[in-house]
């Protein structure tokens, strides 16, 4: 073992994804089933990906599974190495990684299982420290159950001792070289069932610490329904304060060429009146976040009065209303605008407004609606002398204690 410690780059990431998960039950392998909305391969990624002090990530993966891997890894793309294909076992798969990353001669390596996608910040962190003394280091829980072994009819033969036993969990981290040299020796042996077992055998010095219950592995379809409840209890504590706003705006016609509605320069024979670019949907959108979060409305924060918002272009207004959203730990559930008007005609433009009104709300495409009906000829609207727009919006807040 080096005495030096490794610097971030020289520490990489090795996570094994090649299995088929016959156990989690028919579809997709299980590193690629959804959880709560993202699949369990991506959770696990993103645990290692946004960490200072993680370099290279290298991911092994099934062969034929190519297309569903990059699919799910899109928002990673930049911090991984193209996958390595794996071996008919776990510990080939292993060896394939660490082939793969050899030419990059890392320092350390962290080796963890993709149906781990529960690993926390503090057990990383745990077994990196513990490099720094020792060959290798694995996170571990002590056994807290009652161990019985059975024979083949089920009959119990014996009451086993649970003192000094421990349940091994990942990343199991280790010097490099080490490790890849103990691989390379273990390769045509069998009976392996993690890295640790293969360092053990070698010689090598592997070293425990605190594990943690929520890291938990996935293996069968139980596995990822109860996981899926976890997930969606946990987010329900965190952002259970579900709020709904609405905001309404109404814009004139003067002379012009085009009216702007979420975000987008359409085409018309007259213009919207008002003291900034007057987007009646961007307006009633903005006032909509505002009164779910109980922030005033949009003439609080930009009052006409004030001459630096002559002109100015309202999704300015939206983002500022996102963000106070967001800085009270909060997010955006959706944002539903209904556009009434007789002309210009909004179908055309529908799908591009969507897409402009949740960039400006920084929230996904499925989460914003653009719908528009006519008055049939009533009113002000019908008398195509101005433009209405109501708004809606959902936001879910941190429930505080």
């Amino acid at each position: 073992m080096p005495a030096t410690p490794a610097e971030p780059r020289q520490r990489a990431v090795l996570i094994v994804a090649a299995g088929r998960g016959s156990r989690a039950g028919e579809g997709a392998a299980k590193q690629y089933r959804v959880l709560a909305g993202r699949p369990v391969l991506a959770r696990c990624i993103s645990t290692f990906a946004d960490r200072a002090d993680i370099g290279p990530i290298q991911v092994v993966i099934h062969a034929g599974d190519d297309d569903a891997y990059r699919t799910t890894v899109a928002p990673f793309a930049d911090r991984l190495r193209e996958p390595a294909i794996g071996g008919a076992t776990r510990q080939a798969s292993v060896l394939a990684g660490l082939r793969a990353l050899q030419c990059l001669a890392p320092m350390q390596v962290l080796i963890h299982d993709a149906a781990r996608p529960f690993a926390d910040a503090a057990t990383i962190s745990a077994v990196i420290a513990a490099l720094d003394h020792h060959a290798g280091a694995i996170p571990a829980l002590a056994i807290a159950d009652t161990l019985k072994r059975a024979g083949v009819t089920g009959r119990i033969e014996a009451t086993v001792s649970r003192e000094n036993l421990h349940g091994a969990q990942t990343p199991q981290g280790f010097w490099f070289d080490a490790i890849l040299a103990a691989h390379e020796a273990a390769a045509a042996r069998d009976g392996f069932t993690d890295d640790a077992s293969i360092a053990e055998w070698r010689g090598l010095d592997v070293v425990l610490v605190p594990g943690s219950a929520r890291n938990s592995k996935i293996t069968t379809a139980e596995d990822l329904s109860m996981a899926e409840e976890r997930l969606l209890a946990s987010r329900l504590l965190a952002h259970g304060d579900i709020r709904t706003g609405q905001g309404f705006d109404v814009h004139r016609f003067k002379e012009g060429d085009h009216v702007m509605l979420c975000g987008l320069r359409i085409p018309h024979d007259r213009g919207l009146e008002g003291h900034s670019d007057a987007d009646a949907a961007l307006h009633a959108a903005t006032d909509a976040l505002l009164g779910a979060i109980g922030d005033g409305d949009i003439g609080a924060h930009f009052p006409p009065s004030d001459p630096a918002w002559r002109g100015a272009s309202s999704d300015r207004f939206l983002a500022d209303a996102a963000a106070r959203v967001r800085l009270r730990g909060g997010e955006i559930a959706n944002i539903d605008v209904t556009i009434l008007c007789e002309r210009p005609r909004i179908g055309p433009h529908r799908e591009e407004m969507r897409a402009r009104l949740a960039a400006i709300a920084g929230i996904a495409l499925g989460r914003a609606a653009v719908k528009a009906t006519t008055t049939e000829r009533l009113g002000f609207t019908g008398r195509e002398e101005g433009i209405a727009v109501l708004a809606m919006a959902t936001v879910r807040l941190p429930v505080w204690p």
